[in-house]
């Protein structure tokens, strides 16, 4: 039997345990064939919770006995075993990254990516990636292909603090010779208490957000500590093998019920875990009888340490590395919606540089007589390292081909379709710069008139000529706001006052509607329209509303089931009959702007990719029932006036990612600044063909 230890164990003077390698290849599995698509083994992510347990377990083992053994922690000879064990290879990973991008992605996306693999290099990615999870503009990017290093990043942020940590709480019992444990479990106790408890309330309130938070998932690396600290646990044979497999039952359970709907980290983490402590506890108890972790024959541990399981968790730490960007790249060349064939196929595709990486690079880094000798040696190899990959990420972002940004005049945009009969094919300039899309928002944005997802309250947000005689009122979404350029244009022209009232995600009907960030229920967006609409209240008949939101919204019922389909639709042009027939009743006139279409690919990425083939990035115009009940709630208000901007983004029923040189959509579905401000002559036709000028 191969008795090589895995790397964590390595120096460590502990007893090899195969059933730990066997209980990573556990792990590993859930999370290949989660991601791969398997749609039985949804809550395959788990895996990386047991990564957590089992590296707090091991390492912590280690910093335990170096500890009690010489009184102190060399906190160089840690940081560089941690050196040598992680940053080489995932160092060729980010450089092998950053090369495929440069071949598969397009420009716009490689300009993403490069910002991914500096946060990676520097192990903030979880960070990083948390920051998109609350970002309303970043739900339609694509994947990044180095999305899974933030479980990286937040195990090496754990050991940045607690070997100090370990030092500092036992510092007063190690200058009187007393043991450390009993410090060491106050301080872990604590640990496991706050993490867990906050993990836990942010869970429920932010979801996302917790899903990356170090702070959300420090106890469950806690959890792994603690078993170190417990040290040799007594049980009788029989009890130990079945906690063992308690423990993989419980992995296996979570694995398969749950799914990308389960609230986590928060509670739900416990069960797999729990699980991992269990069956490390049970090895543990195991490892001190005749026979040792593998003497209970169909035990747990026995059936752990079977070569070919324990091959699989040997080389868990490069496959998880590999198997996420071919799953990444494979979408960028199949398409973004892989099969689970084809998922499969990538990762077992990613074996092979899994198995090359693993053995000539991480295996004999990691035994390398000289960095063992020399930890100095090992720190500088890591900090090369790092600014190399940093380097690679900068040398992506600056290597992207530019856009030449047109100048204001040369942009008619949507005027132009009077001479564009087809879609624009080619261009010397645009406006935006592909490459910086994203940001062309609109300065009601920048100017924090878009309410934020915690917010309930607008800010004063006054435009135009604030002693005007009638008052256009901008309600809505972002897809509201996206117009804010052209109502600003037409408030200027024609002497109005302009007030937004604009929230991310909640859109004008009232309805209780889901947040697509927050994954939950979206109570803020209620209060807030409602004080929205008081305000609306209050202006009376100078008021003129022009109102529009985004109809891709999943609703509720009154017993707080989540609507679909036909049913959704319903309940969602009820809601925008109410928020009508109350402004109607109010006073204020009220123009509803139809929902602009959106497009399953991000535009300004095609964009960027090819500038000189502009037509493949049109697409056609989608007829959804569902999605057009604005139009229908409009209608059926004798009082609500239709604007509707369709033909000016789908002349004939293709919707053009560029016109006029105005690049038209920013993401897949909202507008730019600079082509919404080339709708404002069609908004004033509108107005004037309506009376309301």
């Amino acid at each position: 039997m191969d008795s090589r230890k895995h790397p964590d164990e390595a120096e460590s003077g502990r007893g090899f345990r195969p059933d730990i390698e066997g209980l990573r290849a556990i792990a590993i599995v859930a999370v290949l064939l989660a991601h791969a698509g398997v749609p039985f083994l949804a809550g395959g992510y788990v895996g990386v919770d047991v990564f957590f347990v089992i590296s707090g377990f091991l390492i912590t083992g280690l910093l335990i006995r170096e500890l009690e053994g010489s009184g102190t922690i060399s906190l160089r000879g840690f940081y560089a075993r941690r050196a040598k064990r992680l940053l080489p290879l995932s160092a060729v990973l980010l450089v092998t990254v950053g090369v495929l991008s440069m071949i598969l992605l397009s420009p716009l996306r490689n300009t993403e990516v490069a910002g991914d693999i500096i946060a990676s290099a520097l192990y903030v990615a979880n960070w990083h990636f948390a920051a998109q999870s609350v970002d309303y503009f970043a739900q339609g990017l694509e994947p990044s292909p180095v999305l899974h290093l933030w479980s990286l990043a937040i195990e090496e942020q754990f050991y940045v603090v607690w070997p100090g940590l370990m030092l500092a709480v036992t510092w007063f019992w190690r200058r009187r010779g007393r043991s450390v444990r009993p410090a060491l479990w106050v301080a872990l106790i604590a640990i496991l208490a706050g993490s867990l408890v906050y993990g836990i309330v942010l869970t429920d309130e932010k979801p996302a957000f917790a899903y990356f938070s170090t702070f959300a998932r420090a106890w469950e690396l806690g959890l792994g500590a603690a078993l170190a600290l417990i040290g040799t646990v007594k049980l009788p044979r029989l009890g130990a093998a079945v906690l063992g497999w308690a423990g993989i039952g419980a992995i296996v359970y979570a694995s398969l019920a749950f799914n990308g709907d389960t609230p986590f980290p928060g509670s739900a983490a416990l069960v797999p875990t729990l699980g991992a402590a269990a069956l490390i506890l049970s090895g543990t108890a195991l490892a001190a009888t005749a026979g040792g972790v593998a003497g209970v024959k169909a035990g747990a541990g026995w059936t752990l340490s079977l070569s070919p399981v324990r091959y699989v968790g040997r080389i868990s730490y490069s496959w998880y590395l590999w198997h996420w960007p071919f799953l990444v790249f494979a979408a960028a060349i199949w398409g973004p919606r892989l099969s689970v064939a084809a998922g499969l196929l990538a990762v077992a595709a990613s074996w092979v540089p899994t198995q090359i990486t693993h053995t000539l690079i991480e295996d004999p880094v990691r035994r390398a007589p000289a960095l063992r000798r020399l930890p100095n040696r090992a720190i500088a190899m890591g900090l090369a390292c790092m600014a190399i990959t940093v380097a690679v990420g900068i040398g992506l972002r600056d290597s992207q081909p530019t856009v030449r940004l047109a100048k204001i005049g040369d942009v008619p945009g949507a005027a132009a379709l009077v001479d564009q009969p087809v879609p624009q094919e080619t261009a010397t300039a645009l406006r935006p710069n592909p490459l910086k899309a994203r940001a062309d928002r609109g300065r009601s944005y920048y100017e924090g008139c878009m309410v934020g997802i915690e917010g309930t309250n607008s800010n004063k947000c006054l435009y135009g000529n604030p002693a005007g005689e009638r008052t256009l009122i901008l309600f809505g979404d972002s897809h509201a706001m996206q117009y804010f350029p052209a109502v600003e244009e037409l408030a200027e022209i024609h002497g109005w006052r302009l007030i937004v009232l604009t929230k991310a995600e909640c859109p004008p009907e009232e309805i209780e509607v889901k947040s697509m960030v927050e994954d939950r229920e979206y109570s803020q967006c209620d209060v807030w329209r409602q004080e929205a609409l008081k305000r609306i209240e209050e202006g009376g008949s100078s008021v003129t509303v022009v109102m529009s939101g985004d109809t891709e919204y999943t609703p509720y019922n009154a017993k707080g089931e989540e609507l679909s389909g036909d049913e959704a639709a319903e309940a969602m042009e009820a809601g925008y009959l109410r928020t009508l027939k109350r402004i109607e009743a109010a006073g204020p006139h009220t123009v509803v702007i139809r929902d602009n279409p959106s497009s399953t690919e991000d535009v300004p990425s095609c964009v960027s990719e090819d500038i000189q083939h502009l037509g493949r990035c049109a697409f056609p115009r989608r007829k959804e029932w569902d999605r057009e009940y604005d139009v229908r709630a409009a209608e059926a208000s004798p009082e609500t006036h239709l604007v509707d901007f369709i033909g000016d983004i789908c002349p004939g029923e293709v919707c053009r990612a560029v016109i006029g040189n105005a690049l038209v959509y920013r993401d897949k579905d909202h507008l730019t600044a600079t082509f919404a401000r080339t709708l404002e002559p069609m908004l004033e036709n509108d107005f004037r063909e309506d009376g309301l000028l």
